[in-house]
């Protein structure tokens, strides 16, 4: 296990180069003109004024020297200085990466606390009203697109209610858990809403697959009790391929977070992208992406590291 943790971790290095590279490069072939969104309209037209800023933020230096800078400054733990703030990128996302990452968390526990109940009841109650409501749940919730429960439940909130209405402030966790966890129970639940339908229907297939099996009919004629076998014995093997799912849905929670966070007003890192890239901010787009593939890919390794955990038959040697 300690060879293969290793071996995975070394793995990450070129991985992580790679797709900096990429980003680098792509960022960079955007179209739209940096300087002249600092300068203004005065600084656009004085040649002196350009290049100032260009050597002040090393543009003036070709692609491949840039890209040189800058993975210096990240081998040194800097994610560079905003264009436009000029404060570094790492001071800003200190304060939004947790809400962000709250966020996520919280969706991804919706999700899970949806689905798995939800697929299993579907899965041994199949060809079943229950089973057709089920699926025709988890069909609704992959069509129906966050933004836009999110827009109708604002509507409705502000028109009714006074529980779904934005708050004019972000209420930090550490200031007020309460009204922190009550500012984004929402946002959670839409977007853990919108997760939840496609590890619904994984969940259940893979305990269709598995009460198919023999040992499950064997469980069944021994006289077991239905709880006993499902929780102990199918369950458990069910889980792989919905831990997979689960792990591949964390690109889709960045993605889907930068969406609520706009809706929302929620002060987080996917918000704080939209700006960046509307303000062709190279350092902060750059940054964020090369977080969010850290995150990605630690997120696989720990999908992998569960498969052993869930079931003992799988071994890392």
């Amino acid at each position: 296990m300690q060879r293969y943790l290793m071996r995975r971790l070394l793995l990450m290095v070129p991985t992580l180069f790679g797709i900096s590279f990429v980003v680098f490069l792509m960022v960079r072939l955007v179209p739209g003109d940096v300087v002249s969104l600092i300068s203004g309209d005065y600084g656009a037209a004085d040649p002196e004024v350009k290049a100032a800023i260009l050597k002040q933020y090393s543009l003036d230096q070709n692609i491949p020297k840039q890209y040189a800078l800058w993975m210096g400054d990240i081998l040194q733990g800097d994610l560079g200085r905003s264009i436009i703030s000029n404060r570094t990128v790492i001071s800003e996302l200190k304060h939004r990466l947790p809400v962000t990452f709250e966020l996520g968390v919280l969706a991804m526990l919706v999700s899970v606390s949806i689905a798995i109940p939800v697929g299993i009841i579907s899965a041994i109650r199949q060809d079943t009203w229950t089973d057709y409501l089920g699926r025709s749940f988890a069909i609704a919730l992959i069509a129906a697109p966050g933004f836009w429960i999110a827009i109708v439940l604002i509507t409705l909130a502000s028109r009714y209610f006074t529980w779904g209405v934005p708050p004019r402030e972000y209420i930090h966790f550490t200031d007020n858990p309460v009204g922190n966890l009550k500012m984004l129970a929402m946002p959670a639940f839409i977007l853990g809403g919108a997760l939840s339908g496609s590890v619904m229907r994984y969940t259940r297939s893979a305990m269709l697959e598995v009460l198919r099996q023999d040992y499950i009919r064997t469980a069944w004629a021994k006289g077991l009790r239905e709880r006993v076998i499902i929780v102990r014995h199918a369950l458990r093997n069910a889980l792989i391929p919905v831990v997979t799912v689960v792990g591949l849905q964390v690109p889709v929670v960045v993605g889907g977070t930068v969406i609520i966070e706009s809706v929302y007003s929620i002060p987080g890192m996917g918000r704080y992208y939209v700006s960046a890239i509307n303000q062709l901010d190279y350092p902060v787009i750059q940054g964020i992406v090369l977080i969010v593939a850290l995150v990605v890919v630690f997120s696989n390794l720990i999908v992998d590291m569960t498969y052993a955990i869930i079931d003992p038959r799988i071994r890392y040697s």
